[in-house]
């Protein structure tokens, strides 16, 4: 089976604008979708256990080595089911929820996931990141520089000898004009950059899909000899 790997990350629920552009990419989307919503099911944060199960060898594991390693199975096995990934990741105080860090670390393994030189299963897969933010983080605005997860999840997620995916995002801003009257003057600002974020996440997703059907029917075709 193939299919989109959506991560939610967001605590605010239906709230969340990450979610909500995310939901216009998944309408637009054609295929199988698995959803990973971490912020109602959140995995464990990575520990001692489960960094020696992966050089330990599982005869010799304890039982907290075989439970954190049943966790990274599954995480990982889900990960490279995978033809294409949608990361719904609000900016919170400038970087990454914690939950979606959590699923990062138990995610990467070196030799899995993680090439370091070598190739890994991911390599050129598309990926999308839907990161809402309250302010506006671009050129000229006093938070400029300031934006630690876009970049982050770019080089972690991209990185040729990481997880080498095809990264681009997507990033709806000033959300907090709707509740803040200090910001309140960027409210058209906001609504201009949320329609324009949930038209670029139907085209990512019509791109996308076209990219992976494909390739799809390059692997499926008979090889002429």
């Amino acid at each position: 089976m193939s299919y989109l790997l959506r991560i939610d990350a967001s605590a605010s629920g239906e709230s969340s604008f990450s979610r909500q552009v995310a939901d216009s990419f998944t309408r637009a989307w054609s295929g199988d979708i698995v959803r990973r919503d971490l912020a109602r099911d959140p995995v464990d944060h990575l520990n001692g256990a489960g960094i020696t199960a992966r050089t330990t060898h599982p005869d010799a594991h304890t039982p907290e080595q075989k439970a954190a390693a049943r966790l990274q199975d599954e995480l990982v096995e889900e990960f490279l089911g995978a033809e294409a990934y949608l990361f719904a990741v609000p900016l919170y105080n400038y970087s990454l929820p914690s939950v979606f860090k959590a699923w990062l670390d138990q995610t990467m393994v070196i030799g899995r996931t993680i090439g370091l030189g070598d190739a890994v299963p991911s390599a050129g897969r598309p990926a999308v990141i839907v990161s809402a933010r309250g302010g506006g983080y671009g050129p000229g605005t006093p938070n400029h520089g300031r934006d630690f997860l876009v970049p982050a999840l770019e080089s972690i997620l991209g990185d040729p000898v990481l997880m080498a995916l095809d990264v681009r995002s997507i990033t709806p801003e000033l959300t907090y004009s709707l509740t803040m009257d200090s910001l309140r003057h960027l409210l058209p600002q906001h609504r201009t950059s949320l329609e324009e974020a949930h038209a670029e996440a139907r085209r990512q997703a019509e791109d996308v899909s076209a990219r992976v059907a494909a390739a799809r029917a390059g692997r499926n075709s008979p090889t002429v000899r």
